[in-house]
C-alpha cells in the first residue's frame, strides 16, 4: 500500500523519533564535551602562562634576552600543545618562537586586563586555525607582557572522535529500535488490516464480511462492533432501496425549487428578481401573461413588475385597493373578471377577462400577489397554480428581502435628493458646494456681491438664497433686469420720476431702489446698464442716496446690492464700456456659478427634480428616465445650462405616454446640437452654437417663438444668445 499504509507510517515515525533523539543527544554531548575541553585548556594555558611569566621576570629585568629566548624555546619543545610564545615590552617584541618571523597583527590581538591577572581569548589565524591566546603581565606589567598560544586542533580531534562514537551508538540503537518496532507494528496492524479490507468489500457492495480477531483488547472490541454495524447498515440499505424512486422524485422537485430560489437570491435588485421569476414561472404556467404586485413593509406604496419594467405607485387610493385584494387572498384562486379593475396600471401590465391570483407569502404574511392573465387557450388548471404557489412559497423570503432592499434604495435616493438641495438650488458637485459655503458666509453681512455665470446657470436663485439667509429676509427682494428696459427708461425704473419729468410721465413713480428700502436689490444683467445710469448707480452704492428724475429732493434708502452678469465685466472695463470704479464697487464678493457642462454629475439630480415637478403639474405618473434618455442628457453640452435642461424635461413630460421618459420624448435639438457642438470642444463652442442657431432660425422662417420651442429653451435665453452672437435676420437686397 506504499507510504499511505498505517504500518509504514508507524515505522517511519519510530525511525524519525530514534534518529532525531540520537542526533540531538550526540550534538548535545559533543557540544558540552567541546566546551569543557576548551575551558580546561584555557585554565591549563593560564597556569602555564603564570608560571612562565614569573620565570621570565628576572631575565627581562636584567635584560638577559638570550636566556629569555632559550627559556621560550625550551618550553615549546617540552610542551607540544603550545603553538607560540613571545614576550613584548613597551610595544617591542623581546623574544618569540616563530620560525618565519613575528606576525605584527598578532601584537594587538590580546592584552592583559589587570596588573596581576592574565586574559584569555580565542583568536583565528588567516588560514582559519583557532588558538587559545593568553596574555599575562610580567612582574605586574612592569617587565612587559607574556603571550602564549595553544592550538585547538587537538581538542577538535577529540570532539570528532566523540561524535564518531556517538554516531555508532545511535546507529546500533536505531537498528534495534527498528527491529522491535517492525515486530510490534505487524502485531498491532494485522487486525486493523482485516477491518480495512472488510470496509473495502462493503464499499464494493458486498455485505457478507467477517473479521476474525480474538482477545479482549480494543481492536477485538472494534471488530465486533464493526460486524454489528455492518449488519444494521445492510438492513437500512435494503429499506432505502425500496424508497429510491419516491426519493428521486422528491429530490428532483426540491432541486428545481432550490435552483429557482438560489438564482433569485443571487440577483442584485427587485427588478432583476421579478424579471427572472416571471421568466421561470412562464415555463410552468403556459399561455398566460404574468405580472407581480408587491406591497412595501409599511404598505405605503406598491411595486408593479412586468416582463418589461418595474413601476412604483404611491397613490393612496390605488394602494388601498391593492391592500384589499391582498388581505382577502389566502389561497390561489381563479377570477372570472379582473380583481384590479379601476387601477391606473402601466401599459406593460396585460389585462385579461380571466385572471389566476396566487398569494406571495413570507413569514406567514401576504406581501403581494402573482397575477396570471389567462388567454383563451390558457388552462390555468389547479396543478399549474399549485406549482406556482410552491415556487412562490420557497422564494417568499428572498422576495421580502428584495422588497426591503428596494425600499431602502428608494429612501436613500430621497435622502440624497433632499441633501442635494440648498435654498432651492439643486446640486451636490464640489463647485456648487463651494458656492453654498460662500453664500452661508456672506449672507449675514451687507457686503455687495457680483454673481457671474452663463445664462441659465441660476444666478437669480443664488441671489435669492443670499437674501433669504440674511437678516433682511423679511424685507422686499426686488429684481431689476437691466437688459429688459431701453436706455431712456432705465434711470426712471431704477430711481423713479416726478410728474412731468419727461414726456409720458403723467404721475409720480417710486423707483425700484425706493421700493426695496430695507431689503435687497438684485441687479440682473448689470453689464447692460448704459454709461449715464452707471454714474448714478455708483452714487447709490457709495452713499445709499439718489434723486428721482425731475426732482431735487434727495432720497435715502437702506438696501443691499446684489448684481449678476453673464459677461466678463473686467473685459468690458478694459474696452471702456463699463466704469472701472463701478466694477470694483460691485465686485466686493465675486461668486462664479459653474456652467452645467462643468458639473455633469448634477444633471441626473436636476433632471429627476424637474421630472417630479412637471409630472405632478401635468397629473402624470412618470417615474424615471430610460438609460438611453439619461445618456442623451449626460452627453449633451447644455449651452442653455439649467434653464435649457428644465425646458427639455418639461417638453419630455408633455410628450411622454408611459411611466418612463424615453429618448424619443426629449427635444430633437439635444441630439442635433450634440452632433454639431461637442461639450469638450471648447475652442469651437461659440462658433458652432452660432451656426446652429442660424440654421434653426432659418428653418422656422426666423420665428423666434417656434425656434425656442424647437430647441427646448426659453425665449429670453434665445434673445440673449442672439444678442451675444449678434445674430440678425438678413435683409433682402
Amino acid at each position: 500500500m506504499g507510504f499511505r499504509s498505517l504500518k509504514t507510517k508507524l515505522l517511519v515515525a519510530a525511525s524519525l523519533l530514534v534518529i532525531s533523539s540520537g542526533l540531538a543527544l550526540s550534538l548535545l554531548v559533543s557540544r558540552q564535551y567541546s566546551e569543557s575541553l576548551i575551558d580546561s585548556a584555557k585554565v591549563q594555558a593560564g597556569n602555564l602562562a603564570h608560571a612562565l611569566a614569573m620565570e621570565s621576570a628576572d631575565k627581562v629585568l636584567t635584560h638577559d634576552l638570550v636566556a629569555l629566548q632559550k627559556s621560550l624555546d625550551h618550553q615549546m619543545k617540552s610542551n607540544l600543545s603550545l603553538a607560540y610564545l613571545f614576550v613584548v615590552r613597551d610595544g617591542q617584541v623581546l623574544a618569540h618562537t616563530f620560525d618565519k618571523g613575528f606576525p605584527q597583527q598578532l601584537l594587538d590581538a590580546n592584552k592583559a586586563t589587570s596588573e596581576d591577572q592574565g586574559n584569555g581569548q580565542t583568536i583565528v589565524s588567516t588560514n582559519g586555525e583557532r588558538f587559545i591566546d593568553i596574555a599575562w603581565p610580567i612582574f605586574e606589567g612592569k617587565a612587559g607582557l607574556l603571550r602564549l598560544g595553544v592550538s585547538e586542533k587537538p581538542l577538535e580531534r577529540q570532539v570528532g572522535d566523540l561524535r564518531l562514537n556517538m554516531s555508532l551508538i545511535t546507529l546500533f540503537i536505531l537498528l534495534s529500535a527498528l527491529a522491535g518496532s517492525l515486530f510490534f507494528v505487524r502485531r498491532i496492524t494485522r487486525p486493523l488490516g482485516q477491518l480495512a479490507r472488510s470496509v473495502e468489500n462493503i464499499n464494493r457492495g458486498s455485505w457478507d464480511v467477517k473479521v476474525n480477531v480474538s482477545g479482549q483488547d480494543e481492536v477485538a472490541i472494534l471488530a465486533d462492533s464493526f460486524q454489528s454495524m455492518a449488519g444494521r447498515l445492510k438492513e437500512y440499505t435494503q429499506r432505502l432501496e425500496k424508497q429510491k424512486l419516491e426519493l428521486e422524485r422528491v429530490h428532483n422537485q426540491t432541486r428545481t425549487f432550490c435552483e429557482i430560489v438560489r438564482e433569485l437570491g443571487s440577483l442584485p435588485n427587485l427588478h432583476d428578481l421579478g424579471q427572472t421569476l416571471i421568466s421561470r414561472l412562464s415555463d410552468v404556467v403556459l399561455n398566460g401573461q404574468i405580472s407581480i404586485l408587491l406591497l412595501n413593509e409599511n404598505r405605503e406604496f406598491f411595486f408593479i413588475i412586468t416582463d418589461r419594467e418595474i413601476v412604483t405607485l404611491r397613490d393612496p387610493d390605488q394602494v388601498n385597493r391593492v391592500i384589499q385584494v391582498v388581505d382577502n387572498l389566502t389561497e390561489p384562486k381563479l377570477e372570472s373578471s379582473s380583481c384590479l379593475r379601476g387601477l391606473s396600471l402601466p401599459d406593460s401590465f396585460k389585462r385579461s377577462d380571466r385572471e389566476a391570483i396566487v398569494p406571495i407569502k413570507a413569514e406567514g404574511r401576504v406581501y403581494g400577489i402573482l397575477v396570471i392573465g389567462c388567454s383563451p387557450t390558457c388552462k390555468c388548471d389547479s396543478e399549474e397554480m399549485r406549482m406556482a404557489s410552491l415556487i412562490l412559497d420557497q422564494a417568499g423570503g428572498v422576495i421580502k428581502r428584495s422588497i426591503t432592499h428596494e425600499e431602502a434604495i428608494l429612501n436613500l435616493q430621497q435622502k440624497l435628493d433632499s441633501s442635494s438641495e440648498f435654498s432651492g438650488i439643486i446640486g451636490k458637485d464640489l463647485k456648487m458646494q463651494i458656492v453654498y459655503r460662500l453664500i452661508e458666509d456672506i449672507a449675514p453681512t451687507d457686503a455687495t456681491a457680483l454673481i457671474q455665470g452663463e445664462s441659465g446657470t441660476g444666478k437669480e436663485l443664488v441671489a435669492k438664497a443670499i437674501h433669504e439667509r440674511s437678516e433682511r429676509s423679511d424685507k422686499p427682494f426686488v429684481v431689476i433686469n437691466c437688459s429688459a428696459y431701453p436706455e431712456t427708461l432705465i434711470e426712471s425704473e431704477l430711481f423713479g420720476h416726478e410728474r412731468g419729468a419727461f414726456t409720458g410721465a403723467l404721475k409720480q413713480k417710486a423707483g425700484r431702489f425706493e421700493q426695496a428700502d430695507g431689503g435687497t436689490v438684485f441687479l440682473d444683467e448689470i453689464g447692460e446698464v448704459p454709461p449715464q445710469a452707471q454714474i448714478k448707480l455708483l452714487r447709490v452704492l457709495q452713499t445709499q442716496r439718489f434723486e428721482r428724475l425731475g426732482a431735487e429732493q434727495t432720497i435715502s434708502v437702506n438696501v443691499r446690492i446684489l448684481a449678476a452678469t453673464n459677461k466678463n465685466l473686467l473685459a468690458e472695463v478694459q474696452k471702456g464700456s463699463f466704469r472701472e470704479d463701478l466694477f470694483y464697487r460691485l465686485n466686493v464678493i465675486p461668486i462664479n456659478i459653474p456652467p452645467l457642462r462643468e458639473r455633469r454629475n448634477d444633471i441626473p439630480l436636476l433632471a429627476r427634480y424637474f421630472l417630479k415637478r412637471f409630472s405632478s403639474e401635468q397629473g402624470k405618473n412618470i417615474q424615471e428616465f430610460s438609460s438611453e434618455a439619461l445618456r442623451m442628457l449626460m452627453d449633451y453640452s447644455w449651452p442653455g445650462n439649467v434653464r435649457e435642461l428644465e425646458n427639455s424635461v418639461e417638453h419630455a413630460v408633455v410628450r411622454s405616454k408611459g411611466h418612463i421618459i424615453e429618448a424619443g420624448d426629449l427635444p430633437g435639438s439635444l441630439k442635433m446640437v450634440d452632433s454639431i457642438v461637442q461639450p469638450r470642444d471648447v475652442p469651437n463652442l461659440s462658433e458652432n452654437e452660432k451656426s446652429f442657431l442660424e440654421k434653426a432660425l432659418s428653418r422656422n422662417d426666423w420665428n423666434k417663438k417656434k425656434t425656442a420651442q424647437e430647441l427646448g429653451i426659453g425665449r429670453s435665453t434665445l434673445y440673449s444668445k442672439l444678442k451675444k452672437y449678434r445674430i440678425v435676420k438678413p435683409t433682402l437686397q
